[in-house]
């Protein structure tokens, strides 16, 4: 029998709980042990799949960061209007912040100083990828006059504003994303607020 699938569920199990445990716990506060407890291993099993405990924060920054990419391009690719590529890549980045993603994204966004110098350089380039998508729909946007402000820090400012919702936005709220993604584009292009239904 082929064990390969077990090893690979076991290390993305490890990499999702270590995702979770990240961010409520921090990285520094959070040790192998710990990590081992919530996949059901021993503690000395968690280096059969990584050789340290830096190589699984790469772990979750690296396929957060690749699955968070591959999902705003998807979303730029499917709208070809400015405006409407603009939104579909605030609506994905708050789907990311809140959804299936979030523990991983917010490890990818606030912890990547945990890592050696090495390893940063790796993530920063793999963030380049993904801020990029952001820079060129954002050029765009300017060309169309949807704004006036220079692309790069209005991404600086989306990022954020955009992070920041995971403190305060809860998507079972009275907001529903939709809207609130609405009210973001109206700020960044300076169009009027948009009307609750």
């Amino acid at each position: 029998m082929n064990r390969t699938p077990r090893l690979d569920d076991r290390r993305d199990r490890l990499i999702a709980a270590a995702a979770r445990l990240f961010r409520q716990r921090g990285y520094e506060r959070t040790s192998v042990r710990q990590l081992a407890d919530a996949v059901g291993i021993l503690s000395g099993s968690v280096f059969h799949h990584f050789a340290s405990k830096e190589d699984i924060l790469m772990a979750v920054m690296t396929t957060t960061i690749e699955a968070m990419t591959e999902r705003l391009q998807a979303a730029g690719c499917s709208a070809t209007a400015p405006l409407e590529r603009l939104r579909a890549l605030v609506r994905t980045e708050l789907d990311l912040l809140h959804g299936d993603t979030r523990d991983g994204v917010a490890v990818a966004f606030f912890q990547w100083h945990s890592l050696g110098e090495g390893n940063q350089t790796r993530v920063l380039a793999l963030r380049e990828d993904y801020e990029r998508i952001w820079l060129k729909a954002l050029e765009a946007a300017r060309a169309a006059g949807l704004i006036r402000a220079d692309p790069f820090i209005t991404r600086r400012l989306l990022t954020g504003a955009l992070g920041w919702t995971i403190y305060w936005y809860r998507p079972d709220g009275p907001l529903d994303t939709d809207h609130l993604a609405e009210e973001i584009i109206c700020l960044v292009t300076g169009r009027g607020s948009p009307s609750r239904h």
